[in-house]
């Protein structure tokens, strides 16, 4: 039950862009904001001998199960049940003032999508949970049975780019009227009666889209990111880097969006040279967003969504 079996996404990769910031400090710490089943942390543990991993995790699951799996590395861990926009505040409650490389491998981890009863799986029939810390309040059964046409269909056509969102969300309420959502399987037999047949033949299961608006909305993902990524960006050392693995485009275009903006200067390209105070604090390590190779992707089928960028601060805080 560890997860050992479970292969990061790019992890050979993610080692090696983090080689350089880590091998420039006597004792490297590195954040891993989705500590998930550890798998990314014990990688670079293992690598990094010097190594101080801090790995934060809303879900108390999840940190059990990844203390379980790094108890070898004792102290060499630092474990923090917490939302990652937290991370100044993890940071700082572990004794730094910044580290040297940040990871956030987002999205729903291995260990939740396995676990029938939290309900973040499609393909089962399971409450209507979602929830990464079971400690909140919103469940995705709130969101279906109190949210109204407008608001359900808004969720599902930004969280989930879903192009009949509307069709689903009228039908959702029509439903709700005789009997209040509760488990996953009657959710997506609607969602499969409200798409056109012809839409259905592609794009695996169309219950997908669905899914992961809700769960987002349910775990205010995109709004936790928009603050955590700035914050990280913030935490780094010069030097130090920041890796983000992204699984879709609302997430990537966060990311790009705030390197892009730490990455360049207000000074016009025909000055011949940057005032001082006017330089920019990071650079881009990687052009754009890294896909995974095809031998990655027939290795471990989660790497085909992914896309990979990495920040490096060269200014002091």
């Amino acid at each position: 039950m560890s997860g050992a079996g479970h292969v990061p996404v790019l992890l050979g990769r993610v080692l090696d862009l983090l080689a350089p910031s880590v091998a420039a400090v006597d004792r490297p710490v590195v954040v891993d904001t989705t500590l998930g089943l550890g798998g990314h942390t014990e990688a670079m543990l293992t690598r990094f001998e010097n190594l101080h991993v801090i790995g934060i995790d809303r879900d108390p699951e999840a940190l059990a199960r990844a203390g379980a799996r790094l108890a070898p590395f004792g102290d060499r861990v630092t474990y923090a049940h917490a939302v990652y926009d937290e991370i100044a505040d993890v940071v700082r409650d572990a004794g730094f003032r910044t580290v040297d490389g940040v990871l956030f491998d987002l999205g729903v981890s291995s260990m939740q999508l396995d676990l029938a009863d939290r309900g973040f799986a499609y393909s089962q029939d399971a409450p209507l949970d979602m929830r990464m810390n079971p400690e909140d309040e919103l469940t995705a059964a709130d969101v279906l049975n109190t949210y109204t046409s407008r608001e359900l269909s808004k969720v599902l056509r930004e969280y989930g780019e879903e192009k009949f969102a509307k069709r689903i969300a009228d039908a959702v309420v029509a439903e709700r009227a005789k009997e209040p959502f509760s488990f996953s399987a009657r959710l997506v037999d609607l969602i499969r009666d409200s798409i056109p047949q012809a839409a259905r033949r592609t794009g695996g299961n169309p219950a997908k889209r669905t899914f992961q608006a809700l769960r987002i909305e349910v775990n205010d993902e995109l709004g936790v990111y928009r603050r955590a990524l700035p914050a990280a960006l913030e935490a780094l050392a010069p030097g130090g880097r920041v890796v983000v693995l992204a699984y879709h485009s609302l997430e990537d275009r966060i990311t790009k969006r705030a390197f892009v903006e730490v990455t360049t200067t207000d000074v016009p390209r025909d000055l011949p040279f940057v005032p001082e105070g006017h330089e920019a604090k990071f650079r881009l390590v990687t052009r754009g967003a890294e896909m995974a190779t095809e031998q990655e992707i027939e290795d471990n089928p989660r790497a085909r969504s992914v896309r990979l960028r990495v920040a490096e601060r060269i200014t002091a805080a």
